[in-house]
């Protein structure tokens, strides 16, 4: 693959609620943004929205959004565009208010784009290098947003771990705008499918950058039920491969185990190695790691039974045929159900009392919306919940039962 401005650079800089805004956009000039964007294409902001309630490192925070936004307008360029994807699991018109990411753009004059709705056409996409993992899993070929070609890619990550790939941050943010709703297809493969998108990103888009908030940051089960940290630094980079690395590094990682990292560097998308990468902004001696760690949640615990374990064999029964909202329905039910309500809000109340919270608070109306639960709901959705996985497991013994091992 060949170099592009920026390869192995990382910019890091520390940051205050009072100046963050002023601070993204120094992020991005100090990891050269006009060297990697073309100033005469249009640029999609990748807003991540991880969960439609909003909590603390787990979506793309207004601040982020914001700075970026003053700086390219400040800079020319001809328009932005912020991009958005759909989840199973999450309502993204729901978690850009509730985010506050709207009332961002909407401030700015910015366009939204849901991707995911119908005006916007997927094209098969025709790769230039083979892929890694993509052809096996989508064998009728891989669509892309055909809105995405020829456009600026702006990815908004935040800092965090996450259950499948230990840290998630640019390489991933890719993974809801580059594939469809099928997109869980590719879980017990998501180290190598977000090394492929990177490939697919570095073809269509005439320029790639990332901007990545650490202002909260979360470890444990994420990428949504974390521990929330406060850790007052932002970091940008052309270098999609170097940013995840350096984030990894600081959360408390070896970057160069973590799969991703490591055949994104081998393949020459980006610098992994931080032995490698040019950190300016910040002298990393005066930075403590995080010592972060990565874990499950009850329901990533049996998902991972499914990718990986002894359900390997119902994966395609399970997650591919009309039985797959069994999936979507424990999730949900763990989530918003059970984990948000009696242990997620109070971590919330806690983070809403910071410098940050504080912050988050006073953009648009000054209200947090705070999902609240009826515990008896709760029973009925546990209830069937469990009933709708038995059924899923009984089913998939009853059709695989009598096959030979």
């Amino acid at each position: 693959m060949p170099d592009f401005p920026g390869k192995g650079k990382v910019a890091i800089v520390k940051t205050t609620p009072e100046t963050v805004v002023d601070d993204v956009r120094e992020v991005m000039r100090l990891a050269g943004y006009q060297d990697a964007l073309p100033k005469n294409k249009e640029t999609i902001l990748k807003i991540n929205i991880s969960w439609d309630t909003w909590y603390p490192a787990c979506s793309s925070s207004p601040w982020q959004i914001e700075g970026v936004i003053q700086e390219l307008q400040a800079a020319g360029y001809p328009r932005l565009i912020a991009g958005h994807n759909d989840t199973v699991v999450v309502d993204a018109r729901v978690g850009e208010a509730n985010n506050k990411h709207k009332y961002v753009t909407d401030k700015y004059g910015i366009d939204n784009w849901h991707l995911y709705e119908p005006q916007f056409e997927w094209v098969r996409y025709e790769p230039k290098e083979p892929f890694l993992v993509l052809d096996r899993v989508y064998p009728e070929g891989v669509y892309i947003p055909k809105d995405f070609y020829g456009r600026n890619i702006v990815q908004l990550p935040t800092v965090k771990t996450h259950v499948f790939t230990t840290i998630t941050g640019a390489m991933k943010n890719a993974f809801g705008g580059l594939l469809g709703r099928k997109r869980h297809w590719t879980h017990s493969v998501i180290h190598e499918t977000v090394v492929d998108l990177l490939q697919i990103q570095q073809d269509i888009h005439p320029g790639v950058f990332a901007v990545m908030d650490g202002t909260f940051a979360g470890d444990g089960p994420g990428p949504r039920a974390m521990r929330v940290h406060e850790k007052d630094i932002l970091l940008a980079s052309a270098d999609q491969v170097a940013i995840d690395a350096m984030s990894a590094y600081l959360q408390g990682f070896d970057p160069m185990t973590l799969d991703f990292i490591r055949l994104g560097h081998e393949r020459g998308l980006g610098v992994g190695d931080p032995a490698e990468i040019e950190v300016v902004g910040v002298d990393l001696n005066e930075i403590e790691r995080f010592g972060f760690v990565q874990e499950d949640t009850f329901a990533s615990k049996g998902q991972k039974m499914i990718y990986h374990g002894w359900l390997k064999g119902f994966e395609g029964l399970l997650l591919r045929t009309p039985l797959v909202p069994w999936s979507y329905a424990a999730s949900n039910v763990y989530h918003n159900y059970y984990w948000y309500p009696f242990v997620g809000r109070k971590r919330v109340e806690e983070a809403l009392d910071t410098r940050w919270g504080q912050l988050f608070a006073d953009y648009g109306n000054g209200e947090v919306v705070m999902p609240g639960v009826d515990p008896d709901e709760v029973k009925r959705l546990a209830v069937a919940g469990a009933a709708a996985t038995g059924g899923a497991l009984f089913l998939g013994r009853k059709v695989f039962g009598g096959r030979s091992r």
